[in-house]
């Protein structure tokens, strides 16, 4: 079967760079799955979870927005912030949720903050385990 090579890139690393066999991740008005042969795409990014399968088992990370590209066979997933779902920890993202839901935004900008915010709280609680 052809394979896809993934590459995510945060600021500090290239966290991975490895072959899958397909992938599902956010954008940022729904969820997209890719499989060997899918046509270009650039997209913006959500919140949550990265999905892959490989060879070597299934990976499941949590994304911080950012941009996707595919080019041909290579995934490029650039993202503020990545890191395995299972690091999750699930009272610090509640207590992020409940601080971002008693904030109350006088501007349109701290309005868009709070939205992001709890958007992205929600989604790391739904991924905890």
């Amino acid at each position: 079967m052809a394979e896809l090579q993934l590459v995510v890139v945060t600021p500090e690393t290239t966290l991975i760079d490895q072959p899958v066999n397909g992938l599902r991740f956010p954008l940022f008005d729904g969820q997209i799955g890719v499989l060997p042969g899918r046509a270009p795409v650039v997209g913006r990014l959500g919140y949550g979870e990265l999905s892959a399968s490989s060879a070597g088992g299934d990976l499941s990370y949590f994304i911080d927005g950012g941009f996707v590209q595919i080019n041909g066979s290579v995934v490029s997933i650039l993202t503020d912030r990545a890191m395995p779902s299972n690091e999750i920890d699930r009272a610090e993202a509640q207590a992020a949720l409940e601080t971002a839901n008693s904030r109350i935004p006088t501007t349109d900008e701290e309005f868009t903050s709070k939205q992001r915010d709890l958007e992205r709280a929600r989604r790391m609680i739904q991924l905890a385990k």
